[in-house]
């Protein structure tokens, strides 16, 4: 029987953030650090992941990169690798809502968002699964949304890239969870970050929002905590290929 104190622990473990420059992204990177974890976090601002970098101090290190450019994934992924080796945990928050209405999508916002939001999480994956496959143990979480499921105005492309990343999550169960590597993604409702900027600069709709879900409020960033260490950690050794929605449960009513 495993030492339930230690099931969350990640001492030891190398993990990997994208989207760690702000918001949920930032938070998971800082939570998986707390935990044990030495952690690399990306994304495109350098300046925002040196304060990070600093905030955390040895147990990080950074890599600015530009995820939506698939061509040079491969490179990315060898520049994670280089500070702790190989990550065992990778966490894909990047992501980007251009918020084009259907009518007004262009061939432009649609590509950087299934590029950033689908292809990323996948590509970056692949690169690193050998190495999980050679320890026997990896951990990847996807980030979905309320749009895996609902349609909302505006989120189009957004929403077709979230869909994906349902199915993309069931995929990579099948495809890599025999060799030790879960796949999982967490559904976030509605938390306050620079992606949900302008929902919540309207406070009639932050307060329907609010209403619409059983606990009755919105999201506040430590509610991602304990959900994202039961899928990063042996917690959830028999879990993989789900959609954790961590919504107050808005998609429940």
């Amino acid at each position: 029987m495993n030492d339930p104190r230690s099931l969350f622990d990640l001492s030891g473990r190398v993990a990997c953030v994208t989207g760690a420059s702000a918001g949920l992204g930032r938070h998971a990177a800082t939570v998986l650090a707390a935990a044990g974890a030495k952690v690399v976090g990306v994304a495109r601002r350098a300046d925002a992941l040196a304060d990070w970098s600093d905030e955390i101090g040895s147990a990080a290190a950074v890599v600015a990169a530009d995820l939506s450019r698939r061509d040079s994934l491969d490179e990315i992924a060898r520049q994670i690798s280089q500070p702790f080796g190989a990550p065992d945990i990778v966490v894909h928050a990047a992501g980007i809502n251009t918020r084009e209405a259907a009518d007004d999508v262009t061939p432009e916002g649609w590509d950087i968002t299934l590029n950033l939001n689908l292809a990323a999480p996948f590509f970056l994956s692949q690169a690193f699964a050998p190495a999980m496959k050679a320890k026997g143990w990896g951990r990847i979480v996807n980030f979905a949304s309320l749009q895996t499921t609902r349609a909302f105005p505006a989120g189009i492309a957004y929403g077709a890239s979230k869909a994906g990343i349902g199915q993309l999550t069931r995929a990579m169960a099948e495809a890599w969870s025999a060799d030790g590597i879960t796949a999982n993604a967490i559904g976030p409702g509605f938390f306050p970050t620079d992606l949900t900027g302008p929902v919540f600069a309207d406070p009639e709709r932050a307060a329907r929002n609010a209403a619409q879900t059983c606990i009755g409020r919105n999201g506040a960033l430590e509610d991602i905590d304990g959900p994202l260490l039961f899928l990063c950690s042996n917690a959830s050794a028999y879990v993989t290929g789900q959609v954790l929605m961590v919504d107050g449960g808005y998609t429940a009513k």
